[in-house]
């Protein structure tokens, strides 16, 4: 390959001196981005406090619910909505409806990523934003509800399963979105966190709200 280089031509070096040419340096092939400095590139990954520091507050965040529910005494309810048979219907349905919005969220984001072939509209980052938070909205009243009225429950499988991926949620939550603004994140940090915040989700839903439907039917 012929390297291109770039030359200067001095001047006032005298009249009878004629122009000179110094090689200056070699440039880099037409059409090649500048490379900023002092921001690390996508390869090289995020310094560890902008990954760690976001992991222990999740992780704070999620042992702190799991003592609350552990220690605090059950009431057996706290959110009542009229038109549902009980605070187990309206918690199930809050869930479905996280759950939808989680999903919304996860089509909108293979979209943004390119993973759904041609189809990345305009409106997926817009949507993908305002269903993340339609989906945490909704799980806040169902939140309340488990550690207000019924406490870290572990009388089966199920009920231990539910109550320890209730507590994961929102370590993770805290996790992702301490993470979020953080710049030079090496590229699979939000995926990931995105990826299990959804999994966790799905496994809350699977241990309440499927659980319920399929026991006690599909019914407000």
């Amino acid at each position: 390959m012929t390297a291109r280089r770039r030359f200067e031509t001095d001047v006032g070096r005298g009249l009878d001196d004629g122009p000179s040419v110094r090689v200056l340096s070699d440039l880099p092939p037409a059409g090649t981005p500048p490379v900023p400095t002092g921001t690390p590139s996508a390869g090289s990954g995020a310094p560890p406090a902008s990954v760690v520091v976001p992991l222990l507050v999740g992780a704070a965040v999620a042992v702190a619910i799991g003592a609350y529910a552990r220690v605090h005494q059950p009431t057996g309810i706290a959110v009542n909505v009229a038109g549902f048979s009980s605070p187990q219907a309206v918690k199930v349905w809050l869930g479905s409806g996280a759950a939808f919005f989680a999903v919304v969220q996860l089509v909108t984001a293979l979209s943004m990523w390119g993973r759904l072939g041609s189809f990345s509209p305009s409106w997926a980052g817009g949507l993908h934003r305002w269903s993340g938070r339609a989906a945490f909205l909704l799980t806040v009243p169902v939140a309340v509800h488990c550690l207000y009225a019924l406490g870290f429950a572990d009388y089966d499988l199920r009920t231990l399963l539910h109550s320890l991926l209730g507590c994961l949620f929102f370590g993770v939550f805290t996790m992702k979105m301490l993470a979020l603004p953080k710049r030079g994140l090496a590229g699979w940090v939000l995926p990931v966190a995105g990826g299990l915040l959804f999994t966790v989700l799905m496994g809350i839903w699977v241990t309440s709200s499927l659980w319920y439907f399929t026991t006690f039917g599909v019914g407000t």
